[in-house]
């Protein structure tokens, strides 16, 4: 489709979103497909405002979009990278993201809280400065500096040059085993919430909205996420989609028996997610309502947030040993 309108975006969003709803890959595809019809429409209105872009430019999509792991509800997580460091571009381009992330919300798409938008000038830079930019959090390595560059990294390129974001990401490699970024990164991602109890119980939320519920994205998304993350950082791997990642990964750091259990384990929560999540918001959608689950699936779950939480004990080994090993 090509869309004269944000609401016409929205019309077909809401036509679509149901059915989609229902498969974890047609899901991420109808993102895929609106996001980009919502910047095509952005550059056209740009067009007619301000010009042509002055320069070549890569628009790209970070967080669960960048993994290709959105729910049926997703806030925004984006930004720009473009060719020539002049006054002239930026203002095009910081022009450009706010029109992108008005015609997202406008489209069903919340404004990100942390201000991660390509309306920023934070995430709206040119290449240059863009490298300036991993340099300074590179060796600043404080743990919102870091917390940035875990963002950035889950980086995926929806509209442009493909090529700045592997280049940006491999610049970033390269500094990221002389700065000892992997302990870093590990500390700031060591918070793992339990999801069960000693006594094998499932620990839901125990008062407020979602009493009753399992945070899953904390419970059971982030470890196995942040774990294969933080490997693909170790392994240079560009590829922003978990999944992607663990096939990349060596097979003598994760043997491919292993890989493939982690894949598997990351689909059925996906999928547990979409059928049995409350998606009347993106809030709601990271809540499980433990009593829609069957017993096998109960079973299945325990299983999962098991194997993530032995995973990132695991991962947490390797990277402690090489640094005291001095050997990253």
């Amino acid at each position: 489709m090509t869309a004269a309108s944000y609401e016409e975006i929205l019309r077909y969003r809401k036509k679509h979103i149901r059915l989609a709803s229902t498969d974890h890959f047609m899901l991420n595809l109808l993102h895929d497909e609106i996001l980009k019809q919502v910047v095509g429409l952005a550059i056209s209105i740009s067009i007619k405002r301000d010009g042509p872009p002055p320069c070549p430019f890569s628009f790209f999509v970070m967080g669960s979009a960048g993994r290709f792991e959105q729910s049926v509800w997703s806030d925004q997580d984006h930004g720009i990278v473009y060719f020539e460091k002049n006054e002239q571009a930026m203002t095009y381009f910081l022009g450009l993201g706010k029109e992108i992330s008005d015609g997202l919300y406008q489209t069903g798409y919340n404004y990100c809280d942390g201000g991660v938008m390509s309306n920023n000038p934070l995430w709206c830079k040119s290449l240059y400065e863009w490298q300036q930019q991993l340099t300074d959090w590179i060796h600043e390595s404080s743990w919102e500096s870091v917390r940035q560059l875990l963002i950035f990294i889950d980086s995926r390129t929806l509209y442009g040059e493909e090529i700045y974001i592997k280049q940006l990401k491999s610049f970033v490699y390269q500094f990221a085993q002389k700065a000892h970024l992997l302990k870093k990164m590990l500390n700031n991602t060591m918070f793992r919430k339990k999801g069960i109890g000693v006594l094998g119980q499932f620990l839901t939320e125990t008062h407020g909205l979602h009493a009753g519920t399992l945070n899953i994205k904390e419970t059971a998304l982030f470890p196995i996420v942040n774990s294969v993350r933080l490997m693909a950082i170790k392994g240079s791997i560009v590829s922003s989609s978990t999944l992607t990642r663990l096939s990349q990964l060596p097979e003598r750091w994760i043997p491919a028996y292993k890989k493939q259990l982690y894949q598997s384990h990351l689909l059925s929560l996906l999928d547990f997610r979409l059928k049995h999540g409350n998606h009347i918001n993106y809030d709601n959608g990271h809540y499980l309502p433990m009593d829609t689950l069957s017993k096998e699936e109960k079973i299945k779950m325990k299983e999962i947030i098991k194997t993530g939480s032995a995973l990132h004990r695991y991962v947490k080994e390797v990277i402690e040993k090489e640094e005291n090993n001095g050997d990253e």
